[in-house]
């Protein structure tokens, strides 16, 4: 694991227990190679992270908007999304300190997106026992409700298949429909490839472990092409 100090630059924050940060890094998988080692994998802190996490959220919303909970809903799981919390871990280079097996070290996409995000998690759990609410309301408010604004102006909170099926209905009067192109793996890692369609020309290609994952990341490259 690379020095612990550059994070603690990065996100500002001291640490008065370093194996609390350390452990903010301990993939599961890790310990099954390394059964002697002196601390417990990060899925705790995850777990306290994630509550911590929506939380902060929560009550930055209600006290700064009043709008119906229904919206504020809707904009706090676009700001709380895996893909939101995993750009944020690729910025702070959470990469560079995970402990991961040597088979899952491998893992990229939306595997290792995954990892990325729990550990973000893990470390906002992390803060909070070792700085209080204070501190990581704070860490929160500086590296993620920062993104809200964009978030509620470009409306990235629609999800993507309804905002393809707007623009698609709005430029051109149709209504995009969805096909599966493939599906392969044993029925426990499912992968879909799923196309989406105009008529009958394809304007995107997703793939996902379930039919709506791969229709949603579909319609997201679909977008991607319109604008």
């Amino acid at each position: 694991m690379n020095n612990l100090e550059k994070i603690q630059e990065s996100i500002k924050i001291k640490f008065s227990d370093i194996n609390l940060l350390k452990q903010v890094f301990v993939h599961r998988s890790y310990l099954n190679e390394h059964k002697d080692f002196e601390l417990d994998h990060n899925e705790r802190l995850e777990f306290l992270g994630d509550a911590v996490l929506e939380l902060v959220v929560t009550e930055y919303l209600y006290k700064n908007f009043k709008e119906p909970e229904g919206m504020l809903t809707t904009w706090r799981s676009a700001l709380v999304k895996g893909e939101s919390l995993s750009e944020i871990a690729e910025k702070l280079h959470i990469d560079d300190y995970l402990l991961l097996s040597h088979g899952e070290s491998k893992s990229t996409g939306k595997g290792r997106k995954l990892i990325l995000a729990n550990a973000f998690e893990a470390l906002i759990g992390a803060i909070y026992l070792d700085k209080g609410y204070k501190e990581v309301s704070k860490f929160i408010n500086n590296f993620l409700i920062i993104k809200l604004d964009k978030i509620i102006t470009n409306g990235l909170y629609i999800d993507a298949k309804s905002k393809l099926q707007e623009i698609a209905q709005d430029k051109y009067t149709i209504t995009p429909h969805y096909d599966v192109i493939s599906e392969s793996g044993p029925d426990h890692a499912k992968e879909f490839v799923i196309g989406v369609y105009l008529e009958n020309k394809k304007i995107g290609e997703g793939k996902g472990s379930s039919k709506q994952i791969a229709e949603q990341d579909a319609a997201k490259v679909a977008l991607d092409s319109f604008n």
